[in-house]
């Protein structure tokens, strides 16, 4: 399972998509992450969340806030025609999105995929996510990227997620998987050879690379890089600091990915982590904040835009408002 980048081989007409996805062909991208699929953690749902009326009113949110772009979190909110028993009831169907997105593009909005293949949060792929680095779920990760990507109609951008792969993470889950060296880079390259394939660019969480130093080495330079940054500890975005030790490693690998030539959309939130609770502190100072410190030390040709995410699903009147408070929020920085 010895793996490099030596091994992943992408075709010339990949190649040449990914090569149109340049500097120029970018506006500056300002993009909120909206979920319809929701089965990213345990226990999972048997009845999807997101509600139609909630999701229109979010997506008019965005519109008015200034976004160019929105992030389906898709898990399984698509009867996906490969593999339909990953659907749960009230799923969307193909044609369904594929009119959503006619929608949303008339509206202004650029729309894009996301699935997330890391082994915290794939409950959507239910007990294929038990088959982890198996021939039958190197398969199944082939076929839903190949229907998603066919039915957002071959996006430029793909989020594969691949966020918080690690044992503390899934401390209340049954059941545990966590790869690691080269079975982590086995299965993430497969995921991105599957992707470039569609003639899609994939698009990750970049926090493996808070402790992997060898990951700005490592991963593929097509790869587009949302390295995300909420200050939960509340030790700010001033690196110079002494005495910042939880955060030092999350901000700095802002400045190692534009050190070795990534592109970026750096991503804030307005949701509040435990600590900030606990403190009595709300989290709507941290995307301008973060803005700031992107603008002021990445690369002004790989910083491509910011995404905003509120980590709330569209269940609800008080989620809602979260997700349409981030939107503002962003909008406000990015102005500012």
């Amino acid at each position: 399972m010895n793996c490099s980048r030596r091994d992943f081989v992408v075709g010339s007409a990949a190649l040449a998509g990914l090569s149109a996805v340049g500097a120029t062909s970018y506006r500056e991208i300002k993009a909120v992450l909206l979920h319809l699929g929701y089965n990213m953690w345990y226990p999972s749902d048997t009845e999807l969340r997101a509600k139609d009326d909630l999701w229109r009113r979010a997506i008019d949110g965005a519109v008015k806030s200034g976004m160019n772009m929105v992030v389906v979190d898709v898990g399984e909110g698509i009867v996906l025609p490969s593999h339909p028993e990953l659907a749960v009831k009230g799923s969307w169907s193909p044609d369904k999105m594929k009119d959503e997105i006619k929608r949303l593009n008339g509206l202004g909005l650029e729309v894009v995929p996301k699935l997330n293949f890391s082994a915290t949060h794939d409950a959507w792929l239910k007990d294929y996510a038990r088959m982890v680095s198996t021939q039958k779920y190197y398969e199944v990760v082939k076929d839903v990227i190949r229907d998603v990507s066919e039915i957002f109609g071959t996006p430029r951008l793909f989020h594969l997620g691949w966020d918080e792969e690690t044992a503390g993470h899934q401390s209340k889950y049954d059941y545990v998987v966590v790869r690691s060296e080269q079975l982590w880079w086995h299965d993430f390259l497969h995921t991105i050879r599957c992707c470039e394939e569609t003639g899609s660019r994939p698009w990750i969480w970049s926090d493996f690379g808070w402790h992997h130093k060898d990951f700005v080495k490592r991963c593929p330079k097509t790869v587009m890089q949302s390295n995300w940054y909420y200050d939960e500890s509340c030790e700010g975005f001033d690196l110079s600091k002494k005495d910042m030790k939880a955060s030092r490693d999350y901000l700095q690998l802002y400045l190692d990915l534009d050190k070795h030539g990534f592109d970026q959309i750096p991503c804030g939130t307005n949701w509040v982590s435990g600590y900030r609770r606990s403190k009595g502190l709300k989290a709507d100072e941290v995307i301008g904040n973060l803005v700031k410190f992107s603008r002021a030390n990445i690369s002004a040709d790989k910083l491509r835009g910011f995404l905003t995410a509120a980590w709330a699903a569209l269940d609800t009147e008080e989620n809602l408002n979260k997700n349409l408070a981030a939107m503002n929020l962003l909008d406000t920085a990015m102005k500012g």
